[in-house]
């Protein structure tokens, strides 16, 4: 459809730790073997088509910087540009996967009958392009907190025609994930929150949603749908307060509206932090409950309060994410997406390749170290020592008894109450000889 967006860039190799070539990986190699798997199958890496293609590079205080052959993004043609460009990049950096909203690939129509055609015209296009290719889908989803529409929420909203409009969104959007044989279907609720108690119903808000989430369910049973449904924790922003703040609340809502067997968690390493938490913190928390599914992989900039999605760069962090994911068993239908997107100064096409370049290695790193933790053994071990006096007939039994015998033991003086240390420093310098 257009000239090479990505001219004269040649595919990503593998060329090891003493490249100097910022276009080459130093640490993914995608046949390396990590913990009995491919390097390629424990990472699972996908792109972001809306903050690598979408984005236009505004800000709160400043408009577009970013100039695309596909800008403005509000026909089919350029639609289809922007198509060209993305798959070009996919072939340069030899991903597995990608994923999308419905809204970054397709131009608002008049109506939800002419978005719908423009929809599924580009989801034909997709189909074709990759019928010649290794690449697939991880997940697709749909954007409701864009549109003015969505300004009160989606499954949320106290209008029963948005939630309407909703429903029909997400049908659409779960067929063509469907369609391109996707590993997953994320929801995101961008705007599932309120900016004041003053006009909010939580209940009844609560309620919809999760009647929404079952619907969802219902209607993956019904076409079929093999992959992962995944639902997104995020706190706040743009809402004071969403209702899906962190792993734990989510966690606790599935199970209140009985989905906890039907949807698992798509979690950020931005939002973890806007949370108040770790990432590794969010990961333990879902792997612990069995409802972990996938990460978006990002950053956000210690010194700001708000999800500023940039690249990953650090690999202690990185490290400790696939530390748990590792000890959980690896990735089944999820992967890493690179829900990151370039600082609005870096206009270059080559910046996106190196972007995701610099990335992928950071990943490479990370989950190169987590799978030598875990070989090495000490920190699972130094855990078992801890938990040790558990294992005993005697700590069994009490979990099985009550307070008065309990007390009675130890009224009786058989029970010596002497803190051990958590030794937390010792493990810190173990993590340190891997990252």
């Amino acid at each position: 459809m257009t000239d090479s967006y990505f001219s004269d860039i040649a595919p990503i190799a593998y060329e090891g730790e003493t490249s100097d070539n910022p276009l080459a990986f130093r640490h993914y190699d995608p046949d390396q073997i990590v913990m009995g798997k491919r390097m390629e199958d424990q990472l699972r890496f996908a792109v972001a088509y809306w903050h690598s293609f979408a984005w236009e590079g505004g800000d709160p205080f400043g408009g577009p910087t970013f100039e695309r052959p596909w800008h403005p993004q509000d026909d089919m043609e350029r639609a289809r540009i922007k198509a060209d460009a993305a798959f070009e990049m996919f072939d340069i950096l030899g991903l597995p996967f990608f994923c999308w909203h419905d809204a970054d690939i397709r131009p608002e129509g008049a109506t939800f009958a002419e978005s719908l055609r423009n929809f599924e015209a580009i989801i034909d296009y997709f189909g074709e392009k990759m019928e010649s290719r290794r690449i697939g889908l991880l997940w697709g989803t749909a954007n409701m907190f864009s549109h003015r529409r969505w300004m009160a929420g989606a499954a949320t909203n106290p209008d029963p025609d948005v939630f309407a409009w909703s429903a029909a969104t997400v049908k659409t959007c779960m067929d063509a994930t469907h369609r391109l044989d996707g590993q997953n279907y994320v929801l995101w609720g961008g705007r599932e929150g309120y900016e004041t108690l003053l006009n909010t119903d939580m209940g009844r808000e609560l309620d919809h949603m999760g009647r929404f989430l079952n619907m969802v369910v219902d209607y993956k049973h019904k076409i079929g749908f093999q992959g992962a449904i995944l639902v997104e924790p995020k706190p706040q922003e743009p809402s004071k307060h969403q209702y899906d703040y962190d792993a734990a609340t989510c966690i606790g809502f599935l199970r209140k509206y009985g989905l906890e067997n039907e949807v698992k968690l798509n979690l950020e390493q931005g939002h973890a932090i806007l949370a108040g938490h770790s990432f590794e913190h969010e990961i333990a928390v879902a792997t612990a409950e069995g409802m972990f599914g996938s990460i978006d992989m990002n950053r956000n900039d210690y010194q700001s309060g708000w999800d500023t999605d940039q690249f990953p760069n650090n690999v202690p962090e990185v490290a400790l994410a696939y530390y748990h994911i590792l000890k959980a068993g690896g990735f089944t239908t999820g992967g890493t997406n690179f829900d990151a997107k370039l600082r609005r100064q870096s206009l270059d096409a080559e910046d996106l390749i190196a972007a995701h370049v610099g990335a992928m290695d950071v990943c490479a790193r990370g989950l190169k170290a987590a799978a030598a933790m875990i070989e090495d053994g000490r920190l699972e071990t130094a855990q078992r020592e801890r938990y040790a006096g558990w294992d005993t007939s005697a700590a069994q039994a009490m979990l099985d008894s009550d307070f008065d015998s309990i007390f009675a033991r130890v009224l009786s003086g058989d029970v010596i109450s002497t803190p051990r240390s958590g030794r937390q420093e010792r493990l810190e310098n173990i993590v340190n000889r891997f990252v």
